[in-house]
């Protein structure tokens, strides 16, 4: 999961519709590792396919389990000194838009529940509170 924060401050948020979850939603790029990726290289993959953003300036916010059940873990990063680009979508991203927030009223989204999951929130407020 990703914090993209460009060098005005803000930072890219992508929605897309989630019928089984009833509604659209708001979510930090971010994605599955592929292969023998690091959490890093899976972060800037993610980051430039979902969002078309690469990064040269990367700050790890910590890892975290996804449930107590699974040995699977979330990993956290800000990436700053971007460069924007097309996205590099799959046909089940295709819906995915990008936007760019105020830090401020993207963490007030995470109150509202415009966040589908925990992880965007809680990287949002790992970088905002670390800068």
């Amino acid at each position: 999961m990703v914090v993209a924060r460009d060098g005005r401050g803000l930072v890219a948020v992508l929605s897309a519709r989630f019928p089984r979850h009833g509604g659209e939603y708001l979510f930090l790029p971010g994605g599955r590792r592929e292969d023998a990726e690091s959490p890093e290289e899976c972060a800037r993959r993610e980051l430039r396919e979902e969002a078309g953003i690469t990064a040269t300036r990367w700050r790890p916010l910590g890892a975290y389990a996804i449930t107590l059940e699974s040995t699977a873990r979330v990993h956290l990063f800000e990436a700053q000194d971007l460069t924007v680009g097309p996205q590099q979508l799959t046909a089940t991203e295709e819906d995915f838009k990008l936007s760019w927030w105020p830090m401020a009223d993207a963490i007030g989204a995470t109150a509202e529940g415009r966040f589908l999951l925990p992880a965007g929130p809680l990287a949002l407020l790992l970088a905002e509170r670390t800068r």
